[in-house]
This record gives C-alpha cells, structure tokens and sequence, in this order.
C-alpha cells in the first residue's frame, strides 16, 4: 500500500540518516517507530502498551491493511503524484467526498490512473489522500461532474472517527 503512494522511497522510510526507523505490528494496527523507542518499549507488557509511534495504518477483520490518516504527514513528504484542489472543493474532500473535475486545481503530469495520490489544497496543505480514477491526460477531457480521485482518507476523520483512530 505504501508503495502505490510513494514508490521507490519507501526505504528512505526505513534507512535514516538521523536515526533508523522500523514498522511494527501491535493489536493489529501498524506503527512507524524510531528503533531506540522500539527497544525502550520492550519493558512494557504488549496488552498494556497503547500506542507506539505513528500509526500508518491497521487491519481489518479479513486481514487486508488500510492506511489511516496518521499516515498522512509521512506520505505527503515521500509522495509522487498530488492533487490540488481549489477552495471550493476542500471542505467537500474535508467531508469524506470524491474530488470532482470542477474542484480539481491542479494535478501533477503524467500521473496514471488507480494509483496513489496526496490532496492539497492551494496552500499546499496535504488533506488527506485518495486514488486517481482518471490519468492526467483523460482528465482534461472530462466534464465537470466526472470524478478525478477517489476519496481514501482526510483530516476530518479526527472528527469523524475519533473513537476508532
């Protein structure tokens, strides 16, 4: 799942020139921690530890992973492909909407269709992130109410879901 996101920079991820990082699985969900942490966190019993890290994402009941927001901040600094969308169109994505063509601003060359995308608004904030539905070359074509991206997670899930993040 990272890699649709970020590609080839998951192992500037992991090999830091400031300190190693590594993934590690606790109650099902997945964390990105600094390996001193990490080692620290092996004195506490594993049903007593809440939280270790940034949790990128968890597991569902059938055993698929699916990125969750806490993922946002490191996706957006490793991201290929981005999407900005305009003023109007951000507090729909905000909402848990698809973005539309009449909200797409801007989107990065040359990017293909299904694959990971980062949303910013004009600003350059990250929001959250989705999936392409069009390439950049068929989304010039499309009418207004055509959908660009799919919708996959945004800042306003810590509203939304504050109990199961």
């Amino acid at each position: 799942k990272l890699y649709k996101f970020i590609g080839k920079n998951i192992k500037a991820l992991i090999d830091r020139p400031d300190e190693p990082f590594c993934f590690r699985l606790q109650k099902n969900r997945v964390y990105y921690v600094k390996e001193s942490i990490m080692k620290k966190a092996t004195n506490i019993a594993r049903d007593k530890l809440v939280y270790l890290g940034i949790c990128l994402g968890k597991l569902t009941h059938t055993g698929k992973f699916r990125l969750t927001i806490g993922a946002l901040d490191i996706l957006a600094q490793h991201a290929k492909y981005k999407i900005w969308v305009k003023p109007s169109a951000e507090m729909q994505f905000l909402y848990g909407n698809h973005v539309l063509k009449s909200g797409l601003a801007r989107i990065t060359e040359n990017t293909p269709a299904y694959t990971g995308v980062i949303v910013y608004n004009m600003a350059d904030v990250p929001l959250g992130f989705g999936v392409t539905a069009k390439s950049t070359n068929d989304c010039r074509a499309l009418d207004p109410t055509s959908i660009v991206s799919f919708h996959q997670a945004d800042c306003g899930e810590y509203l939304r879901a504050e109990e199961d993040l």
